[in-house]
Parts: structure tokens; sequence; C-alpha cells
């Protein structure tokens, strides 16, 4: 049984069929990546499956199966009542977004965003020391008190990171993660996102146009092409033998691809 089967279709008002049957499963441990370029719906898949499209003027039809928490029997979000979903999202599926510093409340300092995020989920007193250094951030009170203002774009999004993982989520949802952030913070990120997957075994969706952070940190690829997924598959089988002519134009795009060392499927 997969954490998560989806098949959804989704409109917005004025621009009909954004997403068209796609269709996606994401196994317990798993990192699956999620490409194409911009305008192609993969942010309204996410939204989709927190259940914030109708936020932003969105209909989604169809059908999203989350593994319920315990390893309990599947349930569909799209049928939940929006107090259900309150209570899973961020405990049980949880966001990092594409621009980590317009995320955080810049009135609010460090420690008062994980106090927050914790409140939402739990009655006692999170524990930021361990919290901070299993993302490789200082634990110190005078870290702590500090205003997002003070923070570099990489250390926003280690510390958005943090918030993500407080409740230790089944799945975390990555969209474009490392858009903001330049080539060496972003290699930083991908290898936290990769220790996070491995030592707590959190599956991942990482949404993004970069193929090759997904090559090198993801175990399976779906290529999203105007709302529809045209091939999907392992990684390393996508990249060597792309079969769509979508996917042979995308892998052509990047100017050089290095030799990558290929994510394993977990046992």
């Amino acid at each position: 049984m997969s954490l998560l089967e989806l098949r959804i279709a989704a409109d917005y008002r004025g621009k009909a069929q954004v997403l068209r049957d796609v269709r996606l499963e994401i196994e317990e441990g798993e990192i699956l990546g999620l490409v194409g370029r911009s305008g192609e719906g993969k942010s309204t898949i996410a939204a989709a499956i927190l259940g914030l499209l109708g936020l932003k003027g969105g209909v989604c039809r169809g059908e999203i199966f989350f593994r319920g928490p315990g390893n309990g029997s599947n349930m569909d979000l799209l049928k939940l009542p929006n107090a259900q979903m309150r209570r899973l999202r961020g405990r049980h599926i949880a966001l990092v977004p594409q621009t980590p510093l317009a995320a955080l409340n810049p009135t609010l300092r460090l420690e008062s965003h994980i106090e927050e995020a914790w409140r939402a989920h739990a009655k006692s007193k999170p524990e930021c020391t361990r919290l901070m250094e299993s993302v490789s951030l200082p634990s110190t009170r005078e870290f702590l008190r500090q205003y997002p203002s003070s923070l570099s774009a990489g250390m926003a999004q280690r510390f958005l990171i943090a918030l993500a993982i407080l409740h230790h989520p089944a799945l975390l949802i990555a969209d474009e993660p490392t858009s903001a952030l330049d080539t060496i913070t972003q290699s930083d990120i991908l290898a936290l996102f990769r220790r996070l997957n491995r030592e707590r075994k959190i599956a991942i969706l990482y949404i993004s146009h970069d193929l090759a952070s997904v090559a090198s940190l993801c175990h399976r690829v779906a290529i999203l092409q105007r709302g529809e997924i045209v091939e999907s598959g392992p990684v390393e089988e996508i990249f060597h033998n792309p079969r769509h002519e979508y996917t042979r134009r995308l892998i052509a795009a990047i100017p050089r691809l290095p030799e990558l060392e290929f994510q394993r499927v977990p046992d």
C-alpha cells in the first residue's frame, strides 16, 4: 500500500484543465521528483495534496489517498473535513516552500516560529536543541532570539526544513526548495534532504525544474507537461533512456549533465 496515491484533475477560475488525469504514487521512504517547466502545474499538485488549492481559487477533482497515521487505512484527502485536514497538514504532511525568507514572519523571533508550529499539534514544550542540530543550525538562545531578517537564504531554508520536520511527518513536500539559493548552498540543502530521508525515513515529493538536482537526489521521477504526467520511472532509467520527446528536450537543454551517483529505491 503506497503512502500517497492520487488521481486528480484541477481547474482555476478562468483557466480550465490545469491538471488533467494526473496519477502519482509515493512509497514510504521514497524521494519522488516532479519535473516540468514553470506553469506546467507542479505547484498545483502540491497545493491539492495539502488541501490548499481552494485558497488559490482552484478546484480539484478525483482522489488523493494518504495512508493514515500508524499505518492506518487510506483516507481520501479530498473528502476530509477542513478540521481533520488541518490536523494532518503540518503534522503528517509538511511543506518546504520556494522562497524561505518570504515564508517566515519578519515580526517573530525564530523561537516563536518553533513554538507556534509546535502548538498547532502538541501541548508540551518543543525540544529545540536536537531540532536545530538535525538541520545543522545553532541551537543557542542567542541564535533562536534572532529575527528572520538576520538569516541568509540558506539558513532560512534550513530553518524552514526544521519547522517542516518538527512533528516527524511521513511526507515532506519540497516545492522548488533550492531555486532561491546559490550553487553551494543548493548542494548543502540537497545533502540535508538526502540525510533526512535516509535517517528519518521521510518520504519526499521534490518539485523542481532543475534536472541535475533531481538526478542526484531522487529515486524516481515523474515528468509533467501541460497538466499531464507524460513519463515516469526510476531516475537512472529516465535520464539514460527517455522515451517521451518532452523528456528528451528537457534533458538536452541541460548544458552538461555531470556523472551522477543515482539514488537507489529503499528496500
